[in-house]
Parts: C-alpha cells; sequence; structure tokens
C-alpha cells in the first residue's frame, strides 16, 4: 500500500490546482479515474491537425485565478472571435444585432430588459458564500426559474429567449432550477449578464494549445505524483487518516481531497458512509445536461457575410452558436450546443443522425455551407462515464436552504473541492481554482504543527 500526506482524488482543474498548491510541503498523490488529467476539459484533434475544446474552453474578465495559472504555465490566450453582425432566428426570420441583446420588437426588448434586470437586481443581494442566509432565501428556493419568468416576464417572446439564456448558462430547463440557485450562480460570476457576454464576460478568451493541454502543463509539473486509470471504488476514514481502493491498488493518507462532482462521488462507497445530509444533498444535485458540437469548414465563411458566428434562436437541436475558430489557424469551426432536454433525447442516438440534425441547425442561420464541414465532432458528456453531465451540478428547489450548509464542510479528514463548491466562479474553472484554494488551505492547517 502506498502511503502520503495527502490524496486528491480527481485530476481535473481542482484537484490539480489542491496538488499544486500542497506539494511544496506535503508528499502528494493524485488519483484519476480517466486515461488523462483535465475532468471536463477535453481536445479532440481534426483530421487537418488543428485541435478544439469539447469541454469547458472560456475565461474572461473577474476570473484571475485561472489567468493567473494561464501565465504560471505558459500558456497564452485569445480573444474569441465576436466581429460582426449576431444574428437572432424568430419565426422563419432572420435578425441581424451587435451587443449582447437580441434584435426584437421594442415590447418584447423592453419586457425582456425589465426580466433580466429584476433578476440581476435580486442577485445582488446574495452572499454567493452563504446565499441560504438571505431574507427571503427560503421564498426564492420554494421557487422554479420557470415560476420566476412566469410571474415576471409579461410576453411569450421575452420568456423565450430568456429560458435559451438559462439553458445556454446551466445547461438544465427553467422548471428544473431553484431560483435561489440560479440567483447565487450568477451571483458567484459576477452577474447573468456577465455569463451570457463575449466581449468583457465570461465568454472572452480563450487558450491557445487548448485547456487539456493546459491540464497536462498543470500534471506535468507534479511530476510523477499522478496515478491515471484508477478510479477510487472504496474509502474508508477515521480520525487518523484514510485508504482507498482503486484497480491499480490501495493508497492511504493522512488527509484526501474529494475533487468531483456530486454524482461521481456518490459513486465511492464510504465507510463510514456518509453523513446522511451530505449524501441526500448530493443526491439532489444533478449534472446539466449538454453536448458539445463543433463543426471544422476550409475557412470561416459566415465572416465573408459580415457575421460574427454567434447566434440565437433557430429550428434544431442548436439554440445557440458561436465561431470557434481558433486564433492563427485557416480552417473555421463553428460551435454549438444542445442543452437541456434537447440533450436528453439526442443523448445516445446514432451519432451521424446527430451529426445531421446539428448541421441543419448550421445552415438554418448560416446557409448552405454550412451542411458541408471538412470534419465534425462532438461530446456527449452525458454519456461520458467519469462526468455524466456538464457544465457543472445544480440545486433544484429547496436544496439550497434545507441542505446547502453542507456544501463545503469536511467529512471527517475528507476535504471537499471541484467548482461545485466554489464561492466564486461556480461552474467554471475560475471555481474549481477556488475550491481548490479553500481546501488545500483547510489541509495544510489541519497538517501543520
Amino acid at each position: 500500500m502506498a502511503h502520503s500526506d495527502v490524496l486528491v482524488i480527481g485530476a481535473g482543474f481542482s484537484g490539480l490546482q489542491a496538488a499544486r498548491l500542497l506539494s511544496d510541503t506535503f508528499d502528494v498523490r493524485v488519483l484519476e479515474a480517466r486515461e488523462r488529467p483535465g475532468g471536463r476539459a477535453l481536445a479532440h484533434a481534426f483530421a487537418n491537425g488543428d485541435t478544439v475544446d469539447l469541454g469547458g474552453q472560456w475565461v474572461g474578465p473577474g476570473q484571475d485565478r485561472f489567468y493567473a495559472l494561464i501565465e504560471a504555465v505558459g500558456a497564452r490566450t485569445y480573444p474569441l472571435w465576436s466581429e460582426g453582425d449576431h444574428l437572432v432566428a424568430l419565426d422563419g426570420r432572420l435578425r441581424r444585432y451587435r451587443g449582447t441583446i437580441p434584435s426584437l420588437p421594442i415590447h418584447v426588448l423592453l419586457d425582456l430588459n425589465r426580466l433580466l434586470g429584476r433578476f440581476e437586481a435580486m442577485a445582488k443581494q446574495l452572499d454567493p458564500a452563504r446565499p441560504w442566509a438571505h431574507p427571503k432565501a427560503e421564498d426564492w428556493d420554494r421557487q422554479t426559474v420557470g415560476e420566476f419568468m412566469a410571474r415576471t416576464g409579461l410576453t411569450a417572446r421575452a420568456r423565450e429567449m430568456f429560458a435559451i439564456a438559462i439553458g445556454a448558462v446551466f445547461c438544465a430547463e427553467p422548471h428544473e432550477l431553484s431560483l435561489l440557485h440560479a440567483l447565487f450562480y450568477a451571483r458567484a460570476g459576477r452577474s447573468l449578464d456577465a455569463l451570457i457576454s463575449v466581449e468583457g464576460g465570461a465568454q472572452q478568451d480563450r487558450v491557445h494549445g487548448d485547456m487539456g493541454g493546459l491540464a497536462r502543463l498543470m500534471a506535468d509539473s507534479l511530476g510523477g505524483a499522478v496515478t491515471y486509470e484508477a478510479p477510487v471504488q472504496a474509502l474508508r476514514w477515521s480520525d487518523a487518516g484514510v485508504t482507498v481502493e482503486t484497480p491499480a491498488g490501495e493508497f492511504s493518507a493522512r488527509r484526501a481531497i474529494l475533487a468531483l462532482p456530486p454524482n461521481q462521488a456518490l459513486g465511492i462507497r464510504f465507510d463510514p458512509p456518509l453523513p446522511a445530509a451530505r449524501d441526500a444533498l448530493w443526491r439532489r444535485m444533478p449534472a446539466g445536461a449538454c453536448i458539445k458540437c463543433v463543426a471544422q469548414y476550409e475557412r470561416p465563411f459566415w465572416r465573408e457575410a459580415g457575421l460574427s458566428g454567434q447566434s440565437v434562436g433557430g429550428p434544431g437541436p442548436v439554440r445557440v452558436t458561436f465561431d470557434n475558430t481558433e486564433a492563427g489557424r485557416e480552417a473555421g469551426q463553428l460551435l454549438g450546443f444542445i442543452e437541456g432536454d434537447e440533450a436528453r433525447i439526442w443523448s445516445g442516438r446514432d451519432p451521424a443522425e446527430r451529426r445531421a440534425a446539428v448541421l441543419e441547425s448550421f445552415a438554418a442561420v448560416f446557409g448552405d455551407a454550412a451542411r458541408h464541414p471538412a470534419d465534425y465532432a462532438d461530446q456527449d458528456w452525458m454519456a461520458e462515464p467519469y462526468t455524466r453531465g456538464c457544465y457543472a451540478a445544480f440545486m433544484g428547489p429547496g436544496v439550497w436552504t434545507t441542505l446547502g450548509r453542507a456544501l463545503r464542510d469536511p467529512i471527517g479528514p475528507v476535504h471537499v473541492a471541484g467548482t461545485e463548491t466554489a464561492r466564486e466562479g461556480y461552474g467554471y474553472f475560475e471555481g474549481a481554482l477556488e475550491a481548490a484554494q479553500r481546501a488545500a488551505d483547510e489541509v495544510r492547517a489541519a497538517l501543520s504543527p
């Protein structure tokens, strides 16, 4: 049995960063179920050698920890392409617009602005470290986002646009989400506007060499401390420390950091069993439903028509698109997301059928040329065995105020990290790093004389 001071379970960004923060003082071992690091960061190589992120890929203002990490490992960023007109597809028609809010009839635009304004005003009132402490927390937690929309939005079109934004951020339907959770999530990411924006928002920049390459640099900096293909199947814990069982053998340590999404943490047999409140909390934190789709073309042809590649709405499974072309590359890329209920419908379907449906969605917005890519790739995150959903776990009605206080508490000598425990940047790599810092600080305090 291999013994360490600290075991980190999960080599996503949170686990890798926690290990990096502790490895200067303690003997740290990282256990990863996959054959690669990165977790929800996944790189794919097209036939021409260009790479693309099929997992998380963006970083934006306010995500200072992540920008610092990118600089520390010697990587570089570039802005997502956003020059030109965006498109909104409504009722079979395409309208061009600039900025974040689509071109809509004036009464719809006023209604949508009122919906967004009300939501933002409520979110600003929350303390993201203690969302349950707000005087209206129980009331907001009993409501779904869908109920908030029905009560606040006066027009069906404004509610539709708001629902598309919610789907793009959470990969879930409005009726699934606690209003308190949605408000917390927006507050943890600065604002809902920041989360859906490109310039000045969470989609502003990308990393040269993709996020999978960034994770590899982090893992390499730990030397031989990462053990791959070692999913933790059982974890025994006591005041003396932890012992875990994996197909790669048993490992023990004085402390452990669990850096997994809740649905994956539930797959571990704990001895003694998890505290009842923690078990109930994790069981009520399902992952979002997302399929990320990227078509590669010989050139970004939409730019020739003065288009940015960004679109909202339209027929088919894809409701949001971006120009995903890497700076300095000739081949163009269109990125689309299938989210929420649509993702559940298309998950597990024949890949060729799904590809055809995605390209039809692209063609409805960008014309016939979109039907003929040079290459294509998608990632069904619900089908990925060690993830089972993206972007992050969410909470339904009543969870924050009844169980949420336990979210970040250690389980004996087992500390918890992962973006789902973040107070800032929840759901993003920034949140993964914030949670890593908190968990590493807890371990350092526990092990230091």
